[in-house]
């Protein structure tokens, strides 16, 4: 079974509970789509988010949020290869996976592709009380080129991303107080881009804290949704 989520910003509490109750096997997997907070302080605090998190009884893969550090700048992640993408991980939790960019995965016979990454609208809070914020939060142009790439040869069952394209971002979600002006959204625009180029049949999505569906276009924060019930859609999909 793979289960998809939102952000858990560094409080695994509700997956624990969840899993409790679900009893997963070590062949399940988690998916989150982004703002983990397991790289977060870089200190003690990630290494108790990331021991619940390894201890759920499955492997959780994580897509790359706005608020934590990415695992190619932390000496301890190695790179390995996990259902045909590129993944990074410690030795100490080899259950904890961190998608690469661009990279396709297919899990139960569903092949994702994975979009991480997005702007904080926070920022400027966040750079003044000295707390997480990275400046490589966004994708790079490197991630683009290769996100392009990918998309102009495959053909994809699910896109997994952090935010979403602009043309669907939830505006009853916006956070009150934030000047709008202030806000870089080149990455949203440029998933619309994609969007455009992909040929996919459902996209999932987090950041926005909010559980909604538009179209092929599912925001995930609380919900638990099942590929089982994933399946039956993209079977609807073809």
């Amino acid at each position: 079974m793979i289960y998809y989520t939102g952000d858990i910003h560094g409080r695994p509490q509700g997956l624990q509970e969840y899993f409790e109750k679900h009893k997963p096997s070590a062949d399940d997997i988690l998916v989150i789509l982004g703002d983990v907070g397991a790289n977060f302080y870089g200190n003690k605090t990630d290494k108790k988010v990331k021991r619940v998190l390894d201890s759920l009884g499955l492997t959780v893969f994580c897509i790359h949020g706005n608020h934590e550090m990415r695992p190619a700048s932390i000496p301890t992640y190695q790179q390995k290869e996990w259902n045909g993408g590129l993944v990074w991980f410690e030795p100490e939790f080899p259950n904890l996976l961190f998608a690469k960019d661009g990279e396709i995965f297919t899990m139960e016979g569903i092949r994702h592709l994975v979009i991480g990454g997005a702007y904080s609208v926070d920022k400027f809070y966040r750079i003044a009380r000295g707390v997480g914020w990275w400046a490589d939060e966004q994708p790079s142009p490197e991630i683009k080129a290769y996100v392009e790439q990918q998309v102009a040869s495959n053909t994809f069952d699910i896109i997994l991303s952090h935010t979403c394209p602009a043309k669907f971002k939830p505006v009853e979600a916006f956070l009150p107080g934030i000047d709008q002006s202030t806000v870089d959204d080149s990455t949203e625009e440029w998933l619309d881009k994609i969007e455009e180029m992909a040929t996919y049949k459902l996209w999932l999505c987090g950041h926005w804290h909010i559980d909604k569906r538009v179209g092929k276009m599912c925001f995930y924060y609380h919900t638990f949704v099942e590929s089982e019930e994933i399946k039956g859609e993209l079977r609807v999909c073809k």
